[in-house]
């Protein structure tokens, strides 16, 4: 879209109002992972956290994972992108039912499209295995959670995980 998608207009607000309305019921703290605007971002939250330094720039989303697991004051750290506003109202409860049940270290999010990889709830305690695996110069998620034995967790609706990749996925309308 050529410019920061958190931040762009959807329903006359930004990205990132949708996905914290979204979110923030789910969870007791929000981090917000940003690279620019964080004076913007820091409307939202005060938490707002850079890649870290020892990483070269732009490292991907693992790279804002790992930010976020360093300043997360809990042992579990749920992730989402920003361009995806229209969020399962039961996201985190069910990935945590799934860890419980499966005895996994990462839950992600999957429908019958596709695995949703930012959309997962992790420990804390995987920061030093994820640090390894970017200095490594890997970035996939997927391959992440993979090698630390990621359960993929099935939703039915494509629709909550939707992306908001281009100028026309915003005259998309939220279901809820």
């Amino acid at each position: 879209m050529g410019t920061d998608k958190g931040l762009v207009s959807l329903q006359g607000r930004p990205m990132i109002a949708h996905v914290y309305e979204r979110f923030a019921p789910q969870v007791t703290q929000i981090l917000i992972s940003a690279n620019r605007n964080q004076e913007v971002y820091a409307n939202y939250c005060e938490d707002v956290v850079a890649d870290p330094q020892e990483l070269e720039a732009w490292q991907g989303p693992l790279a804002g994972v790992l930010a976020g697991m360093r300043r997360c004051e809990t042992a579990w750290i749920a992730t989402t992108p920003c361009d995806t506003p229209w969020l399962p109202g039961d996201l985190i409860a069910r990935l945590g039912q799934a860890l419980g049940e499966s005895g996994a270290q990462v839950a992600v999010a999957c429908t019958s499209e596709q695995r949703h990889a930012t959309c997962m709830l992790a420990p804390t305690a995987l920061a030093p295995d994820l640090l390894a695996y970017l200095r490594s110069g890997n970035r996939r998620v997927d391959a992440w959670q993979d090698r630390v034995g990621a359960v993929e967790v099935f939703f039915d609706t494509n629709y909550g995980f939707a992306n908001v990749n281009s100028r026309e996925d915003l005259t998309e309308t939220s279901p809820f």
